[in-house]
């Protein structure tokens, strides 16, 4: 299925979207805004022509890596898209747009003419980078049952924070699952694990992510608990990939 995608200012909405394959992104158009509604009933009429109800929208954050009032302004149009029962997913957008102007300056666009399609051309290096990372992954299926679950550690043992090893964690049906630590991550003032089923489950597939966001019960005892807030899964995914990312380079 295609992905359309979006870079939201207050003037312009430059869009894009995928091929159906998922592997390359073009421009598709600029929508000059006529107002919250009359915009996201515009980006409706576009996921129906391209067949897809799945929306990725550029979230511009400050360079220390939070949001401002932009962002806010961004989500609250991204939550309009989700009443016409589109499926939305967020992209860091930081230096897309200067990344997009900066190409037409070079290739001598004029000033004028610029305008008319830097949003579009934003867009779609947002579109392209989201699906050179891996793009649309289907993982909502299988974290609705596990992610409303509450983990505590095996046999009273300690997560080491610093050390990439098997983690066996207990449900609250008393089962035992082992899963790989992947990561342990700081982001908004909560902690944060990633980890990889190591067998087969049947809550969690084999090649499932799966994020567990550390608590404290009332007897100050850390718990894992999955994220019920899709907005905040996302967001830390979001974290993840961009710090596996940063390792890689």
């Amino acid at each position: 299925m295609r992905v359309l995608c979006l870079d939201v200012g207050e003037k312009r909405i430059g869009v894009a979207v995928s091929d159906p394959l998922s592997i390359t992104a073009q421009g598709v158009e600029t929508i000059f805004t006529r107002g919250p509604e009359n915009d996201a009933m515009r980006v409706r009429e576009l996921c129906g022509q391209y067949l897809t109800d799945r929306v990725l929208v550029g979230l511009p954050r400050q360079l220390n890596g939070e949001e401002g009032y932009q962002a806010q302004r961004v989500r609250d149009f991204a939550r309009r898209l989700t009443l016409f029962g589109l499926n939305v997913r967020f992209q860091d957008e930081r230096f897309t747009t200067r990344s997009a102007t900066r190409a037409l300056i070079e290739g001598k666009m004029r000033r004028e003419k610029r305008k008319e399609v830097v949003d579009m051309l934003a867009a779609t290096l947002i579109l392209q980078a989201f699906l050179d990372a891996g793009g649309w992954r289907e993982k909502r299926e299988t974290e609705e049952v596990s992610r409303k679950k509450v983990y505590a550690m095996s046999d009273g043992k300690e997560f080491n924070m610093e050390q990439s090893d098997i983690v066996e964690l207990i449900d609250e049906d008393g089962k035992e699952v082992s899963f790989e630590h992947l990561m342990t991550l700081e982001h908004k003032g909560n902690t944060y694990v990633c980890l990889a089923p190591v067998e087969m489950d049947d809550d969690i597939g084999e090649d499932e992510l799966v994020i567990l966001r550390i608590d404290t019960d009332g007897e100050g005892n850390d718990m894992y608990v999955t994220i019920d807030d899709d907005e905040e899964l996302d967001d830390v995914f979001e974290k993840y990939l961009e710090i596996a990312e940063a390792d890689e380079d």
